[in-house]
C-alpha cells in the first residue's frame, strides 16, 4: 500500500482527481478542452459512484489502455499514453492503494459539458487505436535502449508515471502528442505551446529557452521546492510540483534531471545566450530613457534588481530566463497582468508572491514593462505591442 501511494504521487493523481472542497480522489477537477469541459471522474473504492467494482484486471486495463469497465473509451485528459509504460508490480501497488488505503466517497462529479456530436464517446476508440501505444511494447521501450538504471528510471518516470509530454510535448490537429518518447524524435518535450495563458516550455537543451543553462541540481531542486537559482514554479507548474514532484525521492529526481540532460536541442540553430551589462549599467546610473524603464524600476527593479539577476531562491532572474526569451510573450504577459504565488511547502516552507498589475497598468505600461524586460541584460527577443497585452486580457 505504501508503494501504491508512492505511485500515486509519482503519477499526480491527487492533482487531477481532487477538486478544492471536495475529499480526495473524489473528481471534480474541470479540464478546458477545446470540445468542452469535461470533469474528472471519483476514483476511490466507492462501489457506486467510483471504481469500487473494478478488478485488478479493470483497473489495469483502465490505467493503461483508456479502457474503462464497461469498455468505453476515457478522454485522453487521462494520460493513459504515457501510463502504458507502468510495470505490473507498479500496476498491483496502485490497486492496492487505492482499494484499501483510500476513503470510499459517495459522490460523483457533474456531468461533462460537451456539444452533440462531441459527446458521444464512440469515436474515442478509434483515437486510442491510432495514438495509444502497444503497452507491451512500451513498457519493453526503457529496458533495451538504457544500459545505465539510472537513466532507464528517469525515462520511465518522465515518459510513464510522470507523464511529462502529456503538457511539455506539442500536439497535432488530432490532440495527440507528437511524439510519446524521446525514442520518437526531437518534438518530445519541446515545449506544448500556450496552456491557460502560460507558455509552456521545452525541456530539452536548447541553451536559451529549454534548460540547457540547468545544472542537475537546479533541475532537482526545482522539482523538490518549486524554485531554483535559474528560476521558480509558475502556472500550470506549480500544482504539479505541491501535489506530486515535491514528494520524489531524491534518486527518482536526480534521475530525471539525468536524463532531460540527455535530450539534445529541439532547436538547433538557437544562439547562446549571453549577459549584457548595457541595461544594468543605464538603470544604475539613472538613465530611463529606454522604453519601460522607468515602469520597471517602479514595479519590478525591488524584487527582479536592475541587474535582472533577482534573489536566489526568492525572486527568481529576469536576465536570461527561458520564459522571457520564448518567441511568445504570453507568459510574461500574463503574470505581469494577473501575478502568481509560489505556495509553502514542506520542502520549502516560505511563500512568495508575485502581485498583479491590471489594476493599476494600462496595456500599454504592461507591454512597456514587456518589452524592456525582452531587450534587457542580453534578452533579444521580440517588442511586444500594446494588442498583446488586450487580447490576453480578453481571453481572461
Amino acid at each position: 500500500m505504501e508503494q501504491g501511494h508512492y505511485q500515486a504521487i509519482l503519477g499526480d493523481c491527487m492533482a487531477c482527481h481532487s477538486a478544492p472542497g471536495r475529499p480526495a480522489y473524489s473528481g471534480g477537477v474541470p479540464f478546458a478542452l477545446p470540445i468542452g469541459t469535461i470533469y474528472a471522474t471519483n476514483i476511490t473504492p466507492d462501489p457506486i459512484h467510483g471504481i469500487g467494482t473494478y478488478t485488478e484486471a479493470d483497473f489495469a486495463r483502465a490505467i493503461r489502455q483508456g479502457i474503462r469497465k464497461d469498455g468505453r473509451t476515457l478522454y485522453p485528459a487521462m494520460p493513459y499514453p504515457s501510463y502504458a509504460r507502468l510495470s505490473d508490480s507498479d500496476i498491483h501497488a496502485l490497486y492496492v492503494y487505492f482499494h484499501h488505503g483510500v476513503t470510499p466517497q459517495p459522490v460523483s462529479p457533474p456531468p461533462n459539458r460537451l456539444t452533440w456530436p462531441l459527446s458521444m464517446r464512440w469515436p474515442l476508440t478509434f483515437w486510442r487505436w491510432f495514438f495509444a501505444p502497444n503497452v507491451t511494447k512500451a513498457q519493453q521501450r526503457t529496458a533495451a535502449e538504457f544500459t545505465d538504471p539510472v537513466l532507464a528510471r528517469g525515462a520511465y518516470l518522465v515518459e510513464g508515471a510522470g507523464h511529462c509530454g502529456a503538457c511539455h510535448t506539442p500536439r497535432g490537429l488530432t490532440m495527440a502528442e507528437k511524439t510519446q518518447t524521446a525514442q520518437g524524435g526531437s518534438s518530445f518535450l519541446s515545449g506544448g505551446g500556450v496552456l491557460e495563458q502560460w507558455v509552456v516550455p521545452s525541456l530539452r537543451q536548447e541553451n536559451r529557452t529549454g534548460l540547457g543553462r540547468w545544472h542537475e541540481d537546479d533541475i532537482v531542486a526545482f522539482l523538490k521546492t518549486g524554485r531554483a537559482p535559474t528560476g521558480i514554479s509558475f502556472g500550470g507548474m506549480t500544482p504539479v510540483i505541491e501535489h506530486s514532484t515535491h514528494a520524489y525521492s531524491d534518486s527518482d529526481l536526480h534521475a530525471i534531471a539525468r536524463f532531460l540532460q540527455t535530450l539534445t536541442p529541439a532547436a538547433l540553430h538557437e544562439k547562446e545566450w549571453q549577459y549584457d551589462p548595457s541595461s544594468r549599467d543605464a538603470l544604475q546610473r539613472a538613465d530611463l530613457s529606454e522604453r519601460g524603464a522607468q515602469l520597471y524600476i517602479d514595479r519590478c527593479a525591488a524584487c527582479h534588481r536592475t541587474d535582472g539577476r533577482g534573489y536566489g531562491t526568492v525572486f527568481p532572474p529576469l536576465a536570461g530566463n527561458p520564459i522571457v526569451l520564448t518567441k511568445d510573450p504570453t507568459s510574461l504577459i500574463h503574470i505581469i497582468k494577473e501575478g502568481d504565488t509560489i505556495p509553502s511547502l514542506s520542502t520549502a516552507p516560505s511563500s512568495f508572491s508575485m502581485p498583479g498589475f491590471k489594476q493599476t497598468l494600462s496595456d500599454q505600461d504592461i507591454a512597456d514593462i514587456t518589452r524592456f524586460i525582452r531587450h534587457a541584460w542580453g534578452n533579444d527577443e521580440s517588442s511586444v505591442k500594446k494588442e498583446n497585452v488586450k487580447n490576453i486580457r480578453s481571453k481572461k
